[in-house]
C-alpha cells in the first residue's frame, strides 16, 4: 500500500520480512530517483491488512474455492502417464507463453512429491502470508504457487492421501490468485489422490497429455486421460514431446520412434466418444534443456528456436479453445 502525503511517500508492506521488501524499495526509489521525495517503508496494521484482505476477495467469506463452476477461468491440468517425459518443461513454457500474449495466467505445481517448476521458472521468492492469505510469487508474468516454495532446499514430501488433498485444496483457495483468463496445473505423472482431488475441486478443467513418440510411453499416457474422463474432465488434445532431434544437415533422428502422440490422441478419441487431436508436436532442443536448468524458459530465452515456436504454436491453440458460457453467473454490472 502507498500513501503520498506532499513530499512524503510511505510505502507499507503487508507484513514485518516481507520477502518482496528488498525489490520493492529498490523500485520504489528508482521510480522516486529525479523527484524531490522522501520514501518510508513500514508495515501495515492489522486492520489495514484486514481492509486488503476483503479488497482482494471482492468482499467475498474466505475459503472459497474461486475456481468452482461458476468460474470464467479456463483450467487446464497438464498431466503425463510416467515421468521423464518433460511434463513440468513444457506446462511451464506453456504458461509463460500465454502470459507473453498478455493474458493473466496462474500455474499450480501440483506435483507435491516431484516439484520443480521453481526451478523451471528461476524462483527463489517464498509466497507472502497476509495472516490466512497466500500471495504468490510472481516470474515471466505469471503468479505460480508449489509446495517446493514451503520446504527445505530438497527435502523429501513423503504424504498420504488426505494431506495431498489439503495442500492442493489450499493451493486453489487459500492464494489469493485475482482474476485469472487460465490457470496452468502441473499434475504429478501417473494416476492417484491428486488426479481424484483435482478433479473434484475444478469441475471446469480439462485435461492435455503429455508423452514422447515412444509407443510404450504411450500406452502408460492413455491411463491419464482415461483418469480425467472418469472424474469428468474432457480431453483437450495430446502434446508429443521430444519428438526428433534435427540433424545438421535438416533431417530429422527420431531417438524415441514414432507415432505416440497420434497413438495417445486416436486411444483418448475411442474412449471419450468425440475427437482427441495431437496439439503439437516439439522437437528436441538443447536450449530447453538448458533453459529449465536455468530457470529460463524457452519461449523467452530463446523464442525462434524450434522447440519454442512449436510451444507457441500450441499455445495459440490452447487459445482458441472457448469456454462455455451456459449456466455462468456473469459479472456485469448495470
Amino acid at each position: 500500500m502507498v500513501e503520498i502525503s506532499g513530499k512524503e511517500v510511505t510505502v507499507k508492506l503487508t507484513i514485518a520480512g516481507c520477502p518482496a521488501a528488498v525489490s520493492i524499495e529498490e523500485d520504489v526509489r528508482k521510480a522516486l530517483s529525479s523527484l524531490d521525495a522522501h520514501l518510508q517503508m513500514t508495515v501495515m496494521t492489522k486492520a489495514e491488512r484486514d481492509a486488503l484482505k476483503l479488497k482482494l476477495r471482492n468482499g467475498k467469506a474466505p475459503r472459497q474455492n474461486p475456481f468452482d463452476e461458476t468460474t470464467l477461468t479456463r483450467v487446464y491440468l497438464i498431466g503425463s502417464g510416467k515421468g521423464g517425459v518433460g511434463k513440468s518443461t513444457i506446462t511451464a513454457n506453456l504458461a509463460v507463453e500465454l502470459a507473453r500474449q498478455n493474458f493473466r495466467v496462474g500455474l499450480v505445481d501440483a506435483d507435491i512429491f516431484g516439484f520443480s517448476i521453481p526451478g523451471q521458472l528461476g524462483i527463489d521468492a517464498k509466497p507472502t502470508r497476509i495472516d490466512e492469505m497466500i500471495l504468490p510469487p510472481v516470474a515471466h508474468g505469471v503468479k505460480v504457487i508449489s509446495i517446493g516454495m514451503f520446504l527445505e532446499t530438497n527435502k523429501p514430501v513423503a504424504w498420504r492421501g488426505p494431506m495431498l488433498h489439503r495442500a492442493v485444496e489450499q493451493f486453489l483457495v487459500d492464494v489469493y490468485w485475482g482474476e485469472l483468463d487460465f490457470l496452468l496445473v502441473d499434475m504429478p505423472p501417473g494416476t492417484g489422490d491428486v488426479a481424484i482431488s483435482l478433479g473434484q475441486l475444478l469441475p471446469t478443467a480439462k485435461t492435455i497429455v503429455i508423452t514422447t513418440p515412444q509407443l510404450a510411453a504411450a500406452e502408460v499416457a492413455e491411463r491419464s486421460g482415461a483418469v480425467g474422463l472418469q472424474t469428468g474432465q474432457s480431453v483437450l488434445g495430446v502434446i508429443e514431446n521430444m519428438s526428433w532431434l534435427e540433424q545438421a544437415d535438416g533431417s530429422r533422428l527420431n531417438i524415441f520412434g514414432e507415432g505416440g502422440g497420434s497413438d495417445v490422441a486416436a486411444r483418448l478419441s475411442v474412449l471419450s466418444g468425440g475427437e482427441v487431436p495431437v496439439l503439437g508436436q516439439i522437437p528436441m532442443s538443447v536450449a530447453l534443456r538448458e533453459g529449465s536448468d536455468l530457470g529460463q524458459p524457452i519461449v523467452a530465452s530463446h523464442p525462434n528456436d524450434p522447440a519454442a515456436l512449436a510451444i507457441t504454436e500450441i499455445a495459440l491453440k490452447i487459445t482458441s479453445d472457448r469456454l462455455g458460457l451456459a449456466g455462468k453467473k456473469l459479472r456485469v454490472s448495470l
